[in-house]
């Protein structure tokens, strides 16, 4: 009889569970939920957060922000049996029933933690029938979760009133902290809030829920939950929760990290202190410069010890909608002005072109029909790289780019993640260096950031998740310290004239840039431990007047130096073992000869730099009167002197002409001499070879022919379709009227040397 009934009930019971899981797969249960997104700060801050899909605060609870405390304080007051049953407290209901039936009223409920959770997943209407799947559901999430992970569930999903769930949206946006942090006593007044949510309103009601709080509390005490003295300074700690507008800071970084991940919770590095801080700089800065037409600025913050991304400030305010407070200047395509010429300088060291007292003229020149400019419209004639440099000067910069080749520099710049130049890369011309390309301030701060890891370029890091980018070789640790060595000096244009030199100024390597319209002002520094970078303008992209990178964009780069590292350590980049001090010419920049007068000390890189001597000074055989020199066909057995001339490019000469510089210039060739030269031909530089030119008809005007020869010229021939033109002095300038159609010019010097160009002319009505 016994073996009968234990069958009986092994039937009952192996039914039940067939039956149990045959629903479970009929009906399965639906855990998701959906979260509201936060955006956390490098300390585990939350710093931004968004609604949820359904428009809900429900932020996602961790497990490592489920204190004890908030446990133990839960389970006492919720479901102490909450370990011990399997979803379904059988004791608990049979009290209910007896309770309802008996005494016609509910005095104790039967629900237990997990059937919470059940109803929270899938809210229905409270009847008996979903009572009874309620109690299904929650066996169901008994047989797939744990009880840890069951009752992280319910801390993420538990109500508060309005469109607040969950005890981390609670206990950020009522008491402004996270769960973790929460005392007992306000974990207590959390825990009873989700019972009566519409009459225990944080703020309104306040003194209700401190007196249901401590009934609790004193039940604790009874019960022997926690210590008295716990419990007794939670019963003295007032009640000040009220509701607060969920965190909004830093909403630029926080948009963009919000398209960037599909995570509830966005761990990121910003370093919620400096952020505030260099927001507050920047906001102040554009108010006192506001009338000035300069409406907004932008600013990004990144560790070159671990290429963290620390602040981040797309515009001066996100709420002025007037002024574009809302686009992101960070992201913003812009043109960079001559900030890329420390890249150029880079790599033309690390090409053994240019060690930076190497002499390059600014003068007048043309390359192809393209004549730059610099700056201020003036030319300084023979300087050094290092003065270029330091001076922002465009002619040197577009002969440096032209003698290395764009296609270097744009390499360059590719493996540094410029986007636009990777897409335009086939377009650009010389005039990349000088601005003419489209870069972000973000992709300007990551170039820059190589100068101060010895050349090497890592992608900037925003979230914590992210892996450390493969480090790429951009510039030699050599380069990268002749470059820092020039932008360090303070003596220099681009030196603010709000800033006397070294009062207060950081101690930085910096370079500014301005863009064609003065329609964008930059300014990118760094030292051993930050690179930063600021962008000042119009996001509507008007220029005005005073938009300069050193006068307005710079002094917003000192201010945030002087606000995130005040008192910088001493060490400073320290010159690399393979890079070397040695004497040049003070001419040239090469290697002194024999000849050579004076000479500066410079750094050089063994096996790369240029060994080439300098050979400015030159011998020339002259006659007794010194009115004419020989070349070695003609000089005299006797009769002769010798004398030492520097040589003066074509391009120089042109130049000292143009000014009224006065030069040495060598007496011409001995005219009876009938060896032809081929060396030195003339340079013609107007009119510009294969150019088209367009002559109105109506007010036709003549074309110059104007040309650069070497240092012995005296006289130069024109030649118009090889028919002679005209006789003129090497210097001068002449006119003539062309006709239409293809027309050959050409220039022969009193050496015989000669240079042919091609234009075609056409006349039009304009």
């Amino acid at each position: 009889m016994k073996i009968s009934v234990a069958k009986k009930l092994f039937s009952a019971g192996l039914l039940l569970v067939i039956i149990f899981f045959s629903l479970h797969l009929l009906f399965p249960i639906n855990t998701h939920i959906s979260f509201a997104t936060v955006v956390e700060d490098k300390d585990g801050k939350v710093i931004h957060a968004f609604l949820s899909a359904d428009e809900k605060w429900r932020i996602n609870t961790e497990k490592d922000e489920i204190s004890g405390l908030l446990k133990k304080t839960l389970i006492y007051k919720e479901d102490k049996y909450f370990y011990y049953h399997f979803g379904i407290n059988p004791v608990a209901i049979v009290r209910a029933a007896f309770m309802n039936i008996v005494k016609r009223k509910r005095t104790s409920g039967a629900s237990t933690i997990t059937m919470q959770v059940a109803r929270l997943l899938n809210p229905k209407q409270r009847t008996y029938a979903n009572k009874v799947v309620e109690m299904f559901r929650a066996m169901q999430l008994e047989w797939m979760f744990s009880k840890d992970e069951i009752l992280e569930m319910y801390f993420k999903l538990v109500p508060y009133g309005g469109n607040i769930e969950g005890i981390k949206s609670a206990s950020i946006i009522y008491l402004q902290k996270s769960p973790d942090f929460l005392t007992l006593a306000e974990a207590t007044a959390l825990s009873i809030i989700p019972n009566r949510p519409s009459s225990l309103v944080p703020g309104k009601h306040n003194a209700k829920i401190e007196t249901e709080r401590n009934k609790w509390l004193i039940r604790f005490k009874k019960d022997g939950l926690f210590s008295e003295k716990e419990i007794d300074d939670a019963l003295s700690e007032p009640f000040e929760g009220k509701r607060h507008d969920a965190p909004k800071k830093a909403p630029h970084f926080s948009i963009r990290m919000k398209n960037h991940s599909s995570e509830p919770i966005i761990k990121t590095h910003l370093n919620i202190k400096l952020q505030t801080e260099i927001e507050a700089l920047v906001s102040q800065y554009i108010k006192a410069i506001y009338l000035q037409g300069i409406k907004n600025a932008s600013a990004i913050v990144i560790d070159n010890t671990s290429k963290k991304v620390v602040a981040y400030i797309g515009s001066a305010d996100f709420s002025n909608k007037e002024d574009g407070g809302q686009v992101d200047g960070i992201k913003a395509v812009r043109q960079p002005g001559s900030t890329l010429k420390p890249l150029l300088y880079g790599i033309c060291v690390d090409n053994g072109l240019i060690p930076p007292k190497t002499i390059v003229s600014d003068v007048l020149t043309d390359i192809g029909g393209y004549r730059p400019e610099n700056y201020d419209k003036k030319f300084n004639g023979n300087v050094t790289i290092e003065y270029s440099l330091m001076n922002s000067l465009n002619i040197p910069a577009v002969k440096m780019l032209q003698l290395l080749g764009k296609e270097k520099m744009v390499e360059k710049m590719v493996a540094c993640n410029f986007q636009q130049i990777n897409k335009d890369q086939e377009k650009l011309g010389l005039s990349l260096i000088l601005g003419g390309c489209g870069v972000t301030l973000e992709e300007l701060t990551g170039l820059f950031s190589i100068f101060a890891n010895n050349g090497n370029y890592q992608q900037p890091l925003y979230l914590k998740s992210d892996s450390l980018a493969t480090t790429r070789s951009i510039l030699s640790e050599e380069s990268t310290y002749m470059i820092t060595e020039i932008l360090s000096k303070i003596q220099r244009p681009d030196m603010p004239s709000s800033w006397e030199a070294g009062r207060n100024a950081p101690r930085i390597a910096w370079k500014t840039g301005t863009s064609y319209g003065r329609r964008d002002a930059w300014s990118i520094g760094y030292n051993k431990k930050y690179t930063v970078g600021v962008w000042v303008g119009n996001f509507s992209g008007v220029g005005a007047p005073d938009i300069n990178g050193a006068q307005v964009a710079t002094p917003l780069l000192f201010n945030i130096f002087n606000k995130i590292d005040p008192t910088p350590e001493n060490e400073w980049f320290q010159m690399p073992e393979n890079c070397k001090p040695r004497l040049v010419c003070s001419e040239t920049g090469l290697i002194p000869n024999d000849y050579c007068e004076s000479t500066v000390m410079d750094y050089f890189i063994p096996l790369v730099s240029s060994m080439k001597q300098c050979s400015h000074m030159k011998e020339v055989v002259l006659s007794a009167d010194e009115s004419f020199s020989y070349c070695m066909n003609c000089m005299p057995p006797l009769g002769y002197k010798k004398k030492f001339f520097k040589v003066i490019a074509p391009e120089m000469q042109s130049h000292y002409e143009s000014h009224g510089i006065a030069y040495q210039r060598i007496p011409p060739h001995n005219t009876q001499c009938e060896t032809m030269f081929e060396a030195g031909s003339p340079k013609i530089t107007s009119p510009i070879n294969g150019l088209e030119y367009l002559i109105d008809k109506n007010y036709p005007q003549p074309i110059q022919l104007s040309c650069d020869v070497a240092n012995d010229v005296e006289q130069v021939y024109w030649y118009i379709n090889n028919k002679f033109y005209k006789a003129a002095p090497a210097k001068s300038k002449l006119f003539f009227t062309p006709e239409a159609g293809k027309i050959k010019i050409s220039c022969t010097d009193d050496k015989g040397r000669n240079t042919d160009i091609r234009i075609e002319v056409r006349y039009v009505r304009i």
